[in-house]
C-alpha cells in the first residue's frame, strides 16, 4: 500500500475537513483554517457543492429514471456519497467510483458498501485515461443503458482547458443516448474574494485548482440538452426550502445526451 504523507497538507483531506469529515490530519486542519482565515466562504462552497450533488442525483434517480452512475474524481468519502443518495431512492442503483489517489484508495472500503439490490465498485484509474475508465466501468455497469457521468470538483485540476474538454467528450462518447453529464466546479465572476484566495493557494506549490469563467464550464455541455435551470451557481440549482439562496463561485448543472 502506498504510504500516506501526513507531514504536508492534501487538498482532498482539507476538503474532507471543511465538510466535517474525520479523514484528515492536523496539518490539513491547519491549512484549512489558514484558507478559511483568508476566505471563510470556502466552507459554504464545499458544503454547497456536496448539497448540489445530492439534489442532482435525486433528480437523476427520481425524475430521469437513471440507475447507473460513473463518478470520476471521487475524493474522500464523507456524508451523502453518490451511492448513498442514489440507493436511498432506488436501492437497485449501480455505482462505479474512479480515483487514482492513494489516500482515496485507502478509504475506498467506505465507498464499497451497497444495498443488497445494488452494486458499488471502485476503480483505481486516472481521469486522463477515459477509455480505460469506460472499459473498467463496463465490468459493473451496462453501458448500453443510460448512465450518469459525475465530475464533481475535478475538472479544475485539469489546467489545460482544451484537454479538460477532450476528456469529458471522450468519456461521454462511451455512453449511450439518454445518459447525463453532471458537473459542478469552481467558477470566476461571482466571488472575487474566493478567486483571490484560490489564486494565492495555487501559488503555494500545492496541486493547483483553477476557477473557470461560467461560459467555459457551460461549454463542457455543448451538444447536450440542459436540464432546467441550466448552468447556474450550485445553490440556485433546484434549491430545497423557501429561502432564496445566495450565488457562490461554484457552478454546475445537468445535461442529457440526445
Amino acid at each position: 500500500m502506498t504510504e500516506i504523507d501526513t507531514s504536508v497538507p492534501h487538498s482532498a483531506r482539507i476538503w474532507n475537513y471543511w465538510l466535517g469529515g474525520k479523514d484528515n490530519y492536523p496539518v490539513d486542519e491547519e491549512a484549512g483554517d489558514a484558507y478559511t482565515a483568508v476566505f471563510p466562504g470556502i466552507v459554504t462552497i464545499a458544503r454547497s457543492s456536496r448539497a448540489y450533488l445530492g439534489r442532482s442525483i435525486r433528480h437523476l434517480v427520481e425524475e430521469a429514471g437513471i440507475r447507473q452512475f460513473l463518478d470520476v474524481g471521487t475524493g474522500l468519502p464523507t456524508v451523502d456519497n453518490t451511492h448513498e443518495v442514489a440507493q436511498r431512492s432506488a436501492p437497485e442503483s449501480r455505482i462505479v467510483y474512479v480515483d487514482n489517489d492513494p489516500l482515496v484508495l485507502t478509504h475506498a472500503r467506505a465507498l464499497l458498501t451497497s444495498t443488497d439490490e445494488g452494486v458499488t465498485a471502485y476503480e483505481d484509474l486516472s481521469l486522463y485515461e477515459p477509455e480505460r475508465i469506460l472499459e473498467a466501468a463496463a465490468r459493473t455497469l451496462d453501458l448500453s443503458r443510460p448512465t450518469a457521468l459525475i465530475l464533481s470538483g475535478i475538472l479544475g485540476h485539469v489546467t489545460d482547458y482544451d484537454v479538460a474538454r477532450d476528456l469529458v467528450a471522450r468519456l461521454l462518447a462511451g455512453l449511450p443516448s439518454g445518459s447525463y453529464l453532471d458537473i459542478n466546479d469552481g467558477s470566476r465572476g461571482t466571488d472575487p474574494d474566493y478567486e483571490q484566495a484560490q489564486d494565492a493557494y495555487n501559488e503555494t506549490g500545492a496541486v493547483p485548482y483553477l476557477l473557470r469563467p461560467v461560459d467555459r464550464i457551460a461549454a463542457f455541455f455543448d451538444g447536450l440538452e440542459l436540464v432546467e435551470p441550466g448552468i447556474v451557481s450550485v445553490p440556485l440549482w433546484r434549491p430545497d426550502g423557501d429561502t432564496p439562496p445566495e450565488p457562490i463561485g461554484q457552478h454546475g448543472g445537468l445535461g442529457r445526451k440526445p
